[in-house]
């Protein structure tokens, strides 16, 4: 890894005796006269691309843009539910549901105050994950008999997609980013109700979320350009290399077509 980047301790998961640190890393001090763009993987512990693209960027690309922007890196936001493969942390709390003023979530909180304690205003922000066939045999059944509602079937896209935030759409930055993405692996199709989990298709491989509304991680900054990836590692068309060069791409294209339009 770069020896460019300082390494940053912002809190700690203290859960069932055993102490988790939460660490991100930035590129050097911060220089008030570049923008900021924040990196994150593994909100989700199970979507192992996300981590792993985050730290492939961080030892193969991120030294490239050294001198062009703050970089913040959080590869690992919640690192109890990745070493059990797992979606919800410790209190069965999804943490991309929990980043909100008060969030009961641990690792939400630590995060939001990592990017509260930061200088300037971020420019981008990309939040990096994986929708999994296990969202479907696992997690989705479970997070409804928690609720205790009614399991209503979906289907597992296959491929790659972006998830845009509703209140603040930047079509042709996702645009750029499935343009980019579409070299190294294929773009997620519409179900036959030219759909993308239950969600409309609003361009190739992209759907919309009111990221607040649901207190998702990619809308905790005031970023003008954000989203979240979703990449298929199940997929016979992938491997997890695959599926980490998808997510490095990503935050290249992400970058670079920020830096062109900031």
């Amino acid at each position: 890894m770069t020896d460019q980047f300082d390494i940053i301790t912002y809190g700690q998961l203290d859960y069932a005796e055993k102490i988790y640190s939460l660490f991100a890393l930035r590129n050097g001090p911060h220089d008030p006269a570049l923008p900021t763009a924040f990196v994150t993987g593994g909100v989700h512990g199970y979507e192992t691309s996300g981590i792993m693209g985050a730290l492939e960027f961080l030892e193969t690309r991120a030294a490239d843009y050294v001198g062009k922007i703050n970089l913040l890196v959080a590869p690992c936001v919640s690192p109890w539910a990745y070493e059990r493969v797992n979606r919800w942390n410790y209190n069965a709390l999804d943490p991309n549901r929990n980043f909100k003023t008060g969030s009961e979530a641990a690792e939400c909180a630590a995060l939001m105050a990592l990017v509260a304690a930061q200088p300037g205003p971020f420019l981008l922000h990309i939040d990096l994950h994986e929708t999994t066939d296990s969202d479907e045999t696992e997690f989705r059944p479970a997070l409804a008999a928690r609720d205790g509602k009614k399991y209503v079937p979906d289907i597992v896209p296959d491929g790659f997609y972006l998830v845009d935030d509703s209140a603040n759409p930047q079509p042709a930055f996702q645009q750029a980013i499935i343009a980019a993405v579409e070299r190294v692996t294929h773009i997620a199709p519409p179900d036959e109700n030219d759909m993308i989990i239950g969600s409309p298709v609003v361009a190739d491989g992209v759907i919309e979320y009111p990221q607040a509304q649901y207190a998702m991680c990619g809308a905790m900054t005031d970023a003008r350009f954000r989203t979240t990836t979703e990449v298929y590692p199940d997929s016979p068309r992938a491997t997890p290399q695959i599926c980490n060069e998808a997510q490095v791409t990503a935050v290249c294209a992400a970058l670079d077509y920020a830096l062109a339009h900031a």
